[in-house]
């Protein structure tokens, strides 16, 4: 028989699903604040997989992808434990806001300190109590407030194979190599030696149906690679190309952006992304694009400032064979394939 397994003071035998609160903070009015917990024990062995969401409090794309994810009947005689964390940021997620109500970034404050600020605290628990539970882990963003992203992986390329494995088998268009930032979960738990790798796609305050539908399948795609559930309409992963790099291109001006390209589009040296214009008066400049590239991220708030990131280009070894990626991503999509 498997072995119990114990989160935040609970203990879950082997076929049981336990939804729990974790103890967290309270607010000034004494009132409790506890991160939500749903795990499913496994009867049969295998990974502990942590699922969560909202580590940016204004990040919901990832809390609808949980919830998908708890629903899928595919979990039915799940191999492994699963964590699912719909809500890490629960300050944040009820204020609307992608900080703490201290103005911390919960992203930058791990692996966090008993003693410290709030958001050291929240960490500190939140690392204690679940992550350190974890065999591997799926962080699930969004763009920032105002910005869509493709859906695309983000890890630390050349230094562990588990967490490239874990992205090629989510199959998003792009895989980019990003450097780790400090203080953040995926930082710490690459520390730790848990593969870890986060998902980006959408906008933040906003369900993005594309987003949400991609998450889930490419986690249900991950479970499989890891032997936690069996093939099914999860399906195959689609093509996806590993990005050298990525760059915003800036406002050149300020005034009222009018763009000329999506999300996902492919782009050439000197094409017009956009145009500036002031609202009144014939001042309006170009906002040409620096490179060859697949457009990853863009801003959909078109009053800017100059200097203001409008366009995320992602630079390709192989640029026909990311645009194929795209495309096929965005088909299968589509048409409900994957």
């Amino acid at each position: 028989m498997r072995p119990d397994f114990e989160i935040a003071g609970h203990r879950i035998s082997p076929g049981q699903r336990l939804s729990l609160d974790v103890p967290i903070v309270r607010l000034y009015t004494h009132a409790p604040l506890p991160i939500p917990v749903e795990v499913i024990h496994g009867r049969r062995p295998g990974p502990v997989l942590l699922v969560c969401g909202a580590l940016h409090g204004d990040e919901i794309n990832g809390v609808e992808i949980v919830r998908r994810l708890l629903h899928s009947s595919r979990l039915d005689g799940l191999s492994g434990t699963l964590v699912a964390v719909p809500i890490v940021n629960v300050l944040g997620f009820v204020q609307h806001s992608r900080y703490l109500p201290d103005r911390r970034d919960l992203n930058r404050c791990f692996p966090g300190r008993e003693d410290g600020s709030l958001g050291a605290r929240v960490a500190a628990l939140f690392r204690r109590e679940v992550v350190d539970r974890a065999s591997h882990i799926i962080d699930l963003h969004t763009g920032a407030l105002h910005r869509s992203n493709l859906p695309q992986v983000r890890l630390q390329l050349g230094v562990d194979d588990a967490s490239r494995q874990m992205a090629e088998a989510f199959g998003a268009p792009v895989i980019l190599n990003a450097p780790l930032r400090e203080g953040s979960l995926r930082a710490y738990a690459q520390g730790k030696g848990i593969p870890v790798l986060t998902f980006e796609a959408g906008e933040a305050l906003r369900f993005d149906e594309w987003a949400i539908s991609a998450g889930v399948r490419g986690i249900l795609r991950v479970m499989r690679k890891l032997k936690m559930i069996s093939a099914g309409r999860s399906g195959r992963s689609g093509a996806c190309e590993v990005a050298l790099g990525a760059s915003w291109v800036r406002a050149p001006q300020d005034g009222i952006l009018r763009p000329r390209i999506r999300l996902g589009a492919r782009v050439s040296p000197g094409q017009i992304l956009g145009l500036v214009a002031s609202p009144i008066g014939d001042v309006q400049a170009e906002v040409p694009a620096p490179g060859d590239g697949i457009v990853i991220g863009v801003n959909n708030l078109p009053l800017v400032n100059r200097g203001e990131a409008l366009f995320n280009i992602a630079r390709f070894k192989e640029l026909d064979d990311a645009e194929s990626a795209v495309e096929e991503y965005q088909e299968a999509l589509e048409l409900g394939l994957r």
